[in-house]
């Protein structure tokens, strides 16, 4: 009798116990789970927002490249949840979506700037002996508003030259330029009218269809060495999306590299 009453109590704690995790399960996974990813970049001044219905993320999506997950529990009988992309101090919304569960997890990847939301460009794939190079230039110090010439090229040292490689044409300031495609070459041991010198690889800026530098007619003077658009190594392959902007040393133009993808 005594065996049997402890087998009972022992039946009992079991199925209470099941029951128990069976609850915890269903609390769990009831409605489903849905993760939610956001990627790209932040080009304005002001952080951005971002709600699942009425679930905030942690963090806020600061200027500058983000990636961020989360995951959003779908009550019981819904299907669908709109997400919504807005700014923090201003309640503006820049980007909404409907997000279907049965579509399962969601990724949103886009480039904010200058009140815009574009798509995130996509790289070219890498191809052996080749550079290939794409840019988005911000003039945030000149606000030049005009079409450039983007020129890649080699700068000679020794008697100081530049010498043009190739050049994407027309590149409208805040917009992501063409991609231009260019061979590796080595920087050193390189000769200029027999003459032994070091060799840098620069991308200088003029107005488009012209080899005049853009910054002609403004306070800003270019440097023939340290002013110049951001470049990969020469003499590796490569497949790069540059967002840059300007920056100054005194009077002379500098660039800052603000995103490499």
């Amino acid at each position: 009798m005594k065996h049997t009453k402890i087998f009972t109590l022992l039946a009992g704690v079991f199925l209470l116990t099941t029951a128990a995790c069976n609850k915890k399960a269903d609390f769990i996974f009831k409605g489903g789970m849905l993760p939610v990813t956001i990627k790209g970049y932040n080009g304005g001044s002001e952080d951005l927002e971002v709600k699942v219905d009425t679930f905030k993320f942690k963090y806020n999506l600061n200027s500058g490249n983000f990636n961020q997950s989360e995951a959003y529990t779908f009550p019981d009988n819904q299907h669908t949840v709109k997400l919504t992309i807005s700014g923090k101090e201003t309640g503006k919304i820049i980007l909404e979506k409907e997000l279907k569960k049965d579509e399962g997890p969601a990724v949103i990847s886009f480039f904010y700037m200058n009140g815009q939301v574009m798509n995130m460009p996509q790289k070219q794939p890498k191809e052996d002996g080749k550079i290939k190079i794409s840019y988005l230039f911000t003039p945030t110090l000149t606000h030049y508003s005009e079409p450039v010439d983007i020129v890649l090229g080699k700068y000679y040292f020794t008697p100081k030259v530049f010498e043009e490689i190739t050049r994407i044409k027309n590149v409208k300031p805040n917009e992501f330029s063409e991609t231009v495609t260019l061979s590796t070459f080595s920087t050193t041991g390189q000769q200029y009218n027999g003459q032994n010198t070091a060799v840098l690889f620069k991308a200088y800026i003029y107005k488009a269809g012209t080899n005049e530098y853009y910054t002609q007619g403004t306070v800003y003077s270019w440097h023939p060495t340290s002013s110049s658009a951001p470049t990969p190594a020469a003499s590796s392959s490569s497949s790069t999306i540059y967002i840059f902007s300007e920056s100054e040393t005194g009077n002379s133009i500098r660039f800052n590299k603000n995103l490499e993808l």
